[in-house]
């Protein structure tokens, strides 16, 4: 009487059919990122070396380091994130726990929001031109550059709290109202802290975005080369992105190992940044109760 019958058989055939396409779906995901790491290691590992780490270009960027660009990269990302992060939170706490009904400041926000996404690289570049650097007078600069991708990944940041702010059951808060407690000393006490696996997977990727993109610094804040290190936020820098970019397409003569030596240390340092907020993510995801 436990006999699989017809109906059964054609559900397990079926079911292993969708399997099977899953895993080739997983496959061809994972398979063009392991060439292109791959490629990079076996082109660009011979440039790696404490010089290439730590020295300047030389010789008209054919030879030598890559030390001021991958300092100014830590320079746009960290400051982008001081700019972004902050604001981000905040708009996702008002749209999830003071907007409770749709009104036309909801709707605006979540409007910005959806056309931010949208909006291609090169617009941002421009925006960050005539606002920050013109209209603020804050020049071409590490600030101008980072604000520009601040403004770029905001989006991100934005969605990425809010559904973490979403996914804090509404019962924590409502016993800590019970008890007495305001509304910002439940966000800040319960909600928040419970909040902050999702808040740092919005992080992680505008760590992503903000490492890689040429184009809004490229108008606002990065440059071709610089004999020295920027002091603060109001000097100019070089960039990992920008200047790969540059060997690769108006410097002659450059050893093929360089510029694949740059892209490998560009998305190693992404790798080891977003590597180190996934591992705090999650001791922050054992420690949860729920």
């Amino acid at each position: 009487m436990f006999a699989a019958k017809p109906v059964n058989l054609r559900n397990q055939q079926v079911e292993g059919l969708f399997r099977l396409l899953f895993g080739i779906m997983m496959v061809v995901l994972i398979v063009p990122v392991l060439m292109i790491i791959v490629m990079l290691v076996y082109k660009g590992g011979p440039a790696f070396s404490w010089n290439f780490l730590f020295t300047f270009p030389t010789d008209g960027m054919t030879a030598g380091g890559v030390f001021p660009a991958l300092l100014g990269t830590i320079w746009l990302v960290v400051v982008s994130l001081l700019a972004s992060v902050p604001l981000g939170v905040a708009a996702a706490i008002y749209l999830s726990e003071y907007a409770q009904q749709e009104h036309w400041l909801t709707r605006v926000i979540n409007l910005a929001t959806i056309n931010l996404a949208g909006v291609p690289s090169i617009v941002h570049a421009l925006f960050g031109l005539g606002a920050f650097v013109l209209f603020l007078k804050f020049g071409t600069s590490i600030l101008a550059a980072s604000l520009t991708l601040a403004v770029m990944t905001l989006p991100v940041v934005i969605v990425a709290s809010w559904e973490s702010l979403q996914a804090v059951p509404r019962a924590f808060r409502e016993a800590c109202w019970n008890m007495g407690a305001t509304r910002w000393q439940t966000i800040r006490q319960v909600v928040l802290p419970n909040a902050l696996t999702g808040i740092l997977t919005g992080i992680i990727l505008q760590v992503s975005r903000a490492a890689g993109e040429t184009a809004p610094i490229m108008f606002t804040g990065a440059v071709f080369f610089l004999p020295f290190l920027p002091a603060g936020v109001f000097d100019q820098t070089m960039a990992l992105a920008l200047h790969l970019y540059t060997i690769s397409t108006q410097v002659p003569n450059v050893p093929e190992s360089l510029p694949f030596g740059v892209a490998l240390l560009l998305v190693g340092m992404v790798l080891i940044m977003n590597s180190t907020a996934i591992m705090f993510r999650m001791y922050l995801r054992g420690k949860k109760k729920w």
